[in-house]
């Protein structure tokens, strides 16, 4: 079957054929539909080998990964073949406190995550290691929806672990309004009350937030501390999300937040808010997001289906997958980028 992989550090990642895998106890095997390429991917490709603990290469890439389940191995229960699902990425234990509770990206044993920590869905075909990573899509289009496991589901746990803080008339503020940030946007606006600010680099990328339900949008520089400040009376934002991650951003979220804020960090980068009393106002908590629980995902799955959120995507073949990395690696892809075998 036709793969991409990562197989070299340094490399881009190269479309190869390997043997089609076979279930195990336990297991099952997905015919793949849709698989999301994420920033995630290309920070994986550029660690240096030093500091590479990934899985070792050769690694299939895709940790946003839809299906259609074409075999199950002994003791699979609950799944039904041909159904239509996607794959819940952080694969924990399954015994200890933390996936006990769902949340298996906290997992004590660490996580597994299928093109990460072992070989994920950019291919023809999938193993997955047990049926409660499964959630079913019902009626969805795979294609449109396979990225409601990671661009869907970490900005839902961002905004969820934030919301007591989003009551009526409060600011939230997105840094970033690509991949993920753009589904952040609908979801703030589905679930508060709140004005929701978007910060980018481009006119194009703000008015792609405008149109995502952004009420302001401003250019991510110094300026855009100001501007923030000018529209909530001088006091800051409640919330800033930082889908970006790097040093300059981290430095405009410790500026624009207000007393008693929250700064969350999801982008995967060096950036870093440091909190202190004469760093960032006083009573600011900050936030690292790591993923998001299987209960979030079904919860995000819901709603999806009631039209609440929609991920913008642009479709590629398995074949121009090495064309879609090139383009996210340019910053050339609006919304996310999604393989269809």
């Amino acid at each position: 079957m036709k793969a991409l992989q990562y197989r070299t550090i340094g490399s881009r990642p190269e479309l190869v054929d390997i043997d089609k895998p076979t279930p195990g106890a336990s297991e099952i095997l997905l015919r793949v539909t849709a698989a999301g390429a994420c920033h995630s991917d290309e920070f994986i490709m550029g660690v240096p080998e030093e500091e590479y603990y990934f899985k070792p290469l050769p690694l299939t890439l895709g940790h946003e990964v839809a299906g259609i389940v074409e075999a199950i191995g002994n003791g699979v229960t609950g799944v039904e073949i041909g159904e239509s699902v996607i794959v819940y990425g952080p694969w924990g234990c399954g015994r200890c406190y933390h996936c006990a509770q769902g949340d298996e990206m906290n997992c004590e044993k660490g996580m597994r995550a299928p093109g990460i920590f072992s070989d994920g869905g950019m291919a023809e075909y999938m193993i997955v290691d047990d049926a409660r990573h499964l959630v079913p899509l019902g009626d969805l289009d795979p294609v449109t929806s396979v990225s409601l496991t990671d661009a869907g589901l970490t900005p839902y746990r961002a905004v969820k672990s934030a919301l007591t803080r989003l009551t009526p008339g409060t600011t939230a503020v997105v840094i970033g309004a690509g991949g993920l940030g753009h589904v952040a946007i609908q979801i703030l606006k589905a679930l508060t009350q709140s004005t929701v600010v978007a910060l980018d680099v481009g006119e194009d990328q703000l008015e792609f937030a405008r149109k995502v339900g952004a009420d302001h949008t401003f250019v991510s520089d110094p300026a855009a501390v100001d501007s923030v400040k000018g529209i909530t009376r001088g006091l800051g934002a409640e919330v800033v999300f930082d889908f970006v991650g790097i040093a300059p951003t981290t430095d405009l979220a410790a500026k624009m937040v207000a007393t008693a804020g929250q700064v969350v960090v999801i982008g995967v980068a060096s950036g870093a808010v440091p909190i202190g009393q004469r760093t960032v106002p006083l009573d600011v908590t900050g936030r690292a997001i790591n993923w998001g629980s299987r209960a979030e995902l079904m919860e995000v799955v819901e709603l999806a289906k009631r039209g609440a959120i929609e991920i913008h995507v642009e479709k590629y073949s398995l074949d121009q997958a090495t064309d879609a990395y090139d383009n996210l690696h340019a910053g050339k892809i609006r919304g996310r980028a999604v393989i269809v075998p």
